[in-house]
């Protein structure tokens, strides 16, 4: 359907009935992994990048902030138990971050946790605000304090943190040519960008630098860069269709409905049904969460397969 002459009534009547994916042959299609598995821990690749991992991920962010989430503010034992039985449902992605303090809580998890089986990812923030200290040195000596902190050798994905400006490319060439040399030495095994704005995921898709990127996507325009869906949409296809692997985030609007089920499954249905998105990431606080969620994403996975 031409965008041009597309029928935006239309298009909410659709979400609204966790359709939408059908009211596009492009740029949203029903994905070929829907016609291959209705698994929620099917392995999927991210792009070019060569990371290999499950197409659901866990979140630690939780209302992230100063090295603190909800996972680091809640019970200890009930925290490293939400990692625990992630991985024990089969979630093989774990996304943290400096300003989520997650670190060490991932480490002890890590106990008990095969590293060789996981793709471990953090982020590094760079702008003002966001954790304690105002110093931001350059990212070689951050990661290495990441790698101190998980007990891990190596951490297979590493990012730019929330970048909103469109020049961010050139703001932080410096600390995008360390982690290009970081990767090189197998320190980290690929490197990115978060973003928070349509400019910042503009600059990443002209940047060749990006292997992977997480993106804000769900129906209904809420916590994302547009709040028209299709604005966005049209270039996450961009960014898969140039090689990019691509994390969709903020499925429930960064928590403005995680409390409506019918809304987290029209979600649910309507990200599965892009083909440019390779993997999304949940933010779980507990093993019911994480139950919940593997049910309900193989029941939207199973309608897209039979639609």
């Amino acid at each position: 359907m031409d965008n041009k002459n597309f029928d935006r009534r239309k298009f909410l009547a659709a979400i609204s009935m966790g359709t939408g994916y059908l009211m596009f042959g492009s740029p949203i299609t029903a994905c070929s992994r829907a016609a291959n598995s209705t698994d929620p821990f099917q392995l999927v690749n991210l792009g070019d990048s060569g990371l290999k991992t499950t197409l659901l991920g866990m979140g630690t962010g939780v209302h992230g902030n100063m090295r603190s989430s909800n996972l680091t503010r809640q019970d200890h034992n009930k925290s490293l138990a939400a990692i625990k039985h992630a991985y024990d449902m089969g979630i093989r992605l774990f996304d943290c971050a400096d300003t989520y303090g997650i670190h060490p809580l991932m480490s002890e998890a890590l106990k008990t946790i095969p590293r060789d089986e996981i793709t471990l990812t953090s982020k590094i923030w760079e702008r003002e605000g966001g954790i304690p200290e105002d110093e931001r040195p350059d990212a070689d000596v951050v990661v290495e304090r990441f790698r101190k902190e998980l007990n891990t050798d190596y951490i297979d994905l590493v990012q730019m943190h929330c970048m909103v400006d469109e020049d961010w490319t050139d703001t932080y060439k410096r600390q995008m040519d360390i982690l290009s040399d970081q990767k090189a030495r197998g320190i980290i095994k690929a490197h990115g960008v978060s973003v928070h704005t349509l400019e910042a995921m503009e600059a990443a898709l002209a940047s060749d630098w990006v292997d992977v990127i997480h993106v804000r996507i769900n129906p209904y325009g809420i916590a994302m860069d547009r709040p028209e869906p299709e604005e966005v949409i049209t270039v996450i296809n961009k960014l898969h269709d140039s090689g990019k692997g691509v994390i969709g985030m903020k499925l429930i609007g960064g928590g403005k409905y995680v409390d409506d089920g019918e809304k987290i499954d029209n979600a649910l249905k309507f990200v599965m049904g892009m083909s440019s998105v390779d993997m999304i990431i949940v933010g779980f606080e507990s093993s019911e969460q994480i139950d919940d969620y593997s049910s309900r994403m193989k029941k939207a996975l199973t309608e897209l397969a039979t639609a």
